[in-house]
């Protein structure tokens, strides 16, 4: 029902998981391709946590709904795709205003392994003002006289 629907959105999709290694990211669609391929039928049009690893759908018990399986045969049938997706640990998801979003497990890895590395902009300026820095000592005429005995 929805194949050519999915077909239509696959060099986008291509791009974006792609992309989806540096962060998450979000498209959207068109709502008038998904209720013309549902030749009217009032359908559920959101869809969560259907995970791809490797490429294949991980079902964990959930059943997904027409729309979701469909874009993952879509999805497993184009070889660009299917190529990107190996070794890859993928979340896809639907919102019911047609908005898709695509998270990377590796890029949840990157950043917590970021995250860690860097310092705390807080102790950088505490450990700046616990610093003691040599003040130059003041010259007064006093000194500078004795300095001429």
């Amino acid at each position: 029902m929805f194949n050519q629907t999915w077909k239509k959105y696959l060099p986008v999709i291509t791009i974006l998981v792609k992309r989806s290694v540096n962060g998450d990211q979000t498209m959207t669609l068109n709502h008038t391709d998904f209720e013309r391929a549902s030749g009217g039928r009032k359908m559920k049009w959101s869809f969560s946590s259907l995970f791809l690893v490797n490429g294949r759908l991980q079902n964990n018990g959930t059943k997904h709904s027409a729309l979701a399986t469909e874009m993952v045969t879509e999805l497993q049938a184009d070889e660009q795709i299917s190529k990107l997706m190996k070794d890859q640990e993928l979340e896809f998801s639907m919102s019911n205003d047609f908005k898709l979003l695509i998270k990377n497990a590796a890029a949840r890895d990157t950043s917590v392994t970021e995250d860690t590395s860097q310092t705390n902009p807080l102790e950088e300026t505490a450990a700046a003002d616990d610093e003691t820095v040599p003040e130059e000592e003041e010259v007064t005429e006093t000194s500078k006289a004795e300095d001429n005995q």
